[in-house]
């Protein structure tokens, strides 16, 4: 019970990991959409609620909250992921990087993990180590960017999500074994 209550935030984001990869292999440009409207829809909704909070304040609290100019740019950015997804994917390789780029800090971050785990005597420390290089690999795949097509690039992303999930999963046991 305790293991459970230590990585129930870590577990949470592996099922997200594995959802999220499971769906850019099924559908990746519908599920890409969903995400952006689903965005859209929660960026309009909070400037609208920025907006009438500004309406509703005393004047002098009103400016200086900026909750006008908060809730103008929430709802334009909301209604741009809501009517200019494609926008979105015209400039995939520009997010594609910025993806892999957070990919990278990941993997890096998990040579720490490693790291500690060798250091502290863990007999399972190279679950780590096999899981960071995995990530620092995928990282690279996707900056060096060699695919020819997208569709192949959501099929890599989609993969590389589920196996970055199941060896985060691997790593949390290995890592709570003495």
């Amino acid at each position: 019970m305790k293991y459970v209550k230590e990585h129930s935030g870590g577990m949470v984001v592996c099922l997200c990991e594995l959802l999220v990869g499971i769906l850019l292999l099924i559908d990746p440009v519908g599920f890409t959409s969903a995400i952006l409207m689903g965005a859209g829809v929660v960026l309009v909704a909070m400037g609208v609620v920025e907006v009438v909070k500004y309406f509703r304040a005393d004047a002098r609290e009103a400016a200086l909250s900026q909750t006008l100019v908060k809730g103008i740019l929430a709802v334009l950015g909301g209604g741009f992921c809501l009517f200019r997804t494609e926008w979105f994917f015209v400039t995939f390789p520009v997010l594609a990087m910025f993806y892999g780029a957070a990919i990278l800090v990941t993997g890096i971050s998990k040579i720490q993990l490693a790291m500690d785990l060798f250091r502290r005597g863990n007999k399972q420390w190279f679950w780590a180590a096999i899981n960071a290089a995995v990530t620092i690999v995928c990282a690279v795949v996707v900056l060096r960017n060699p695919f020819a097509s997208t569709a192949v690039l959501w099929m890599f992303t989609g993969i590389s999500l589920i196996a970055e999930a199941v060896l985060d999963v691997v790593t949390m046991v290995m890592e709570n074994r003495k």
